[in-house]
């Protein structure tokens, strides 16, 4: 009965959806009070709730005449597998999706008390309208809770590339950041109904739009790291397609959370920030598309029919073009805000903005049109690391470089002596840096990026200066962490770029390779097995100076399903990793090695996490300080 109950929680959740999306988007009527559409929202996102924790339960038992629990786990995985089984595929990982949709429209009725009435309606209307479309591909095309008759003897098990505690908590984290920015889009949509975009709907979109830029941006980090150590490609970023299909969002929300920064403090920007909250949404369901329809070969994405993939079309169809309707429609009525002069904060985010979305552009039609052209024609285009790296790159440092300016501008009009003083001594270390780098080996992007990054680690801490540091608001601090997190990932992906070194080699049992500052010695290759896998286990003596360590790369193999796969093991050092792989045997008794070392490599995801806590810090201080002013009013 657990799977009938979740399925009918789904179909009442559905059903809720319909009502909400009437009461917000209906008559005139249905909006004298805001208080029936909150209790909809709320029980809509409790039912869904409900229907997950249920799925969750079934993988928990292996419930084995569940058709999904039967495709995508089995009796013998580690609890952690089970559970993270009920998202590592498309029927769950879609209930995932919509239950985050759900649980947002709930905690906005639940907290939401500052916007306009109508606007706050009419938005969880839009919410409810979402849901809907969602709730329909669910139930109609990929429900979770679909029997088998009779039930299977074992499960086919999950797939073993997502057999790793990264990938239990990478995908929810990224589906908090997806559809986190749902409530952006319908905030815009209420907005543009009423006519209401001013501070208070920017007050109200920021904490989503930050919180949801939080979770993509450790969700894209932990999936980064994840790619590196577990796929064996000794890589931190392939410009995959379904990588690009979480950065487009990210970079969406990057500008997002700039420009309502600025009709939060300024009352400016106003029809940008609609636009661009209606672009983080419309990227995220682009992004679903991608690993859902069948169209992409992916490590990361769900392989599944073209139906599917037609249904969701439609949903983007619908949804985006409506959107994008109605702000062609309204959005001529949006005025403007006061002006403010080329050089002022107001000017350094506009072309922070303008720069992101370059950069957003450039990647989208870099992930898409080989697509197009594989779908017009039938023939296949690669476009990879050269092309994104040569294009995006000079912009993503120029963007570096005003990241570090733009902080230390005045609202409205600064005169730019003030700046000049302070930035100069960090230009000038800047330079000195970039000639230094000159004399070394490398690509002049890379040495550009080092010079880059020096200067806006310096920049970053400037906002710092002339204050009392324990008096400095919270959400200052999470600024500065972010930016000085930007130039330590920068930092990272330059020097790893530049000062790699790799070694392919077939080795003997007992020789010795070099590879950097490492000597490498291949003791052995032995047989083990863990809780449902075997392996061979090579044995690497490695040495740097005095210090000598042991690592242990295998090669597996999974009977259900029958996988193959590649264990790294890695060393850590203050300076960066040494990285290793056991590859096939030869016919003479040789093994197949490979062995990196990547100085700094390390400082990429330190990076990230430091993005990511300057965000959380942002988001907790302008919590704290709303607290504080509700409580005094």
């Amino acid at each position: 009965m657990i799977a009938e109950a979740g399925l009918a929680a789904l179909w009442l959740a559905a059903a809720l959806s319909l009502f909400q999306a009437l009461l917000g988007l209906g008559p005139e009527a249905f909006k004298d009070s805001s208080r029936p559409i909150r209790a909809v929202a709320v029980a809509q996102g409790a039912l869904t709730a409900f229907a997950l924790l249920m799925l969750i339960l079934l993988f928990a038992r292996t419930d084995l005449s569940v058709a999904l629990v039967a495709e995508n786990s089995h009796s013998a995985k580690q609890m952690l597998y089970k559970l993270s089984g009920t998202w590592g595929n498309h029927e769950g990982s879609m209930l995932l999706w919509v239950t985050v949709l759900g649980a947002s429209g709930a905690v906005l009725a639940l907290l939401s008390r500052r916007l306009d009435e109508r606007t706050f309606i009419a938005a969880l209307g839009a919410q409810g309208a979402l849901a809907l479309g969602f709730f329909a591909f669910l139930l109609l095309a990929s429900n979770p809770f679909a029997r088998l008759d009779p039930a299977a003897a074992e499960g086919r098990g999950l797939n073993p590339l997502l057999q790793d505690p990264g990938l239990a908590f990478h995908p929810p984290t990224l589906y908090f950041g997806y559809v986190g920015l749902s409530v952006a889009f319908s905030l815009a949509v209420g907005a543009l109904l009423t006519g209401r975009v001013d501070r208070e709907l920017a007050r109200a979109m920021r904490p989503w739009v930050l919180g949801a830029w939080i979770f993509l941006t450790l969700g894209i980090t932990a999936g980064s790291y994840w790619a590196y150590y577990e796929l064996g490609w000794g890589g931190w970023w392939f410009w995959d397609p379904v990588e690009n299909a979480s950065l487009m969002p990210w970079l969406a929300a990057t500008a997002l959370l700039h420009s309502v920064n600025v009709l939060a403090a300024r009352d400016s920007l106003r029809a940008w920030t609609v636009m661009l909250a209606m672009i983080c949404f419309s990227l995220s369901m682009v992004g679903t598309f991608l690993v859902r329809s069948g169209i992409l070969t992916s490590v990361h994405s769900f392989a599944v029919d073209p139906q599917r993939g037609t249904f969701l079309l439609i949903l983007l169809g619908l949804y985006v073009g409506a959107a994008l309707t109605l702000f062609a429609v309204r959005s001529p009525r949006l005025a403007e805000g006061p002006p403010f002069e080329l050089v002022s904060r107001e000017a350094a985010l506009v072309g922070n903005n303008l720069l992101l979305s370059v950069i957003l552009g450039i990647v989208f039609i870099g992930t898409l049109y080989p697509l197009f052209v594989e779908a017009a024609s039938g023939e296949k285009l690669s476009v990879g690391a050269p092309y994104f790296n040569a294009v995006a790159g000079p912009i993503a440092l120029v963007l570096a470089a005003l990241i570090g300016v733009g902080p230390l501008l005045n609202w409205r009009s600064d005169p730019g002596d003030r700046v000049r003083r302070l930035i100069l001594p960090a230009l000038a270390g800047a330079t000195v840096l970039a000639i230094m780098l000159v004399m070394i080996e490398g690509g002049l992007l890379e040495k550009l990026a080092m010079a880059v990054a020096a200067m806006l680690m310096v920049a970053s801490l400037l906002p710092l200066m002339g204050r009392k540091l324990l008096r400095t608001p919270i959400s200052t601090w999470g600024m500065v962490l972010a930016h000085f997190g930007v130039a330590v990932a920068i930092v990272g992906m330059a020097g790893s770029s530049l000062w790699t070194r790799e070694t392919l080699i077939a080795a003997q049992v007992g020789e010795v390779v070099n590879v950097g500052p490492w000597a490498v010695r291949f003791q052995s290759v032995t047989p083990t097995a863990g809780p449902n896998w075997t392996a061979l286990e090579a044995q690497l003596e490695v040495t740097r100076g005095s210090g000598v360590s042991v690592l242990k790369p295998q090669s597996r193999f999974y009977s259900d399903p029958p996988t193959e796969t590649t264990e790294s093991a890695i060393k850590t050092v203050a300076g960066g990793q040494l990285y290793t792989v056991l590859g096939k045997p030869a016919a003479d008794g040789r093994w197949q090695l490979r062995l990196w070392w990547k100085p700094l490599v390390t400082l990429i995801w330190l990076g990230g996490c430091l993005i990511a806590l300057g965000g959380a810090l942002s988001l907790g201080g302008r919590a704290g300080r709303a607290w504080r002013k509700a409580r005094l009013t």
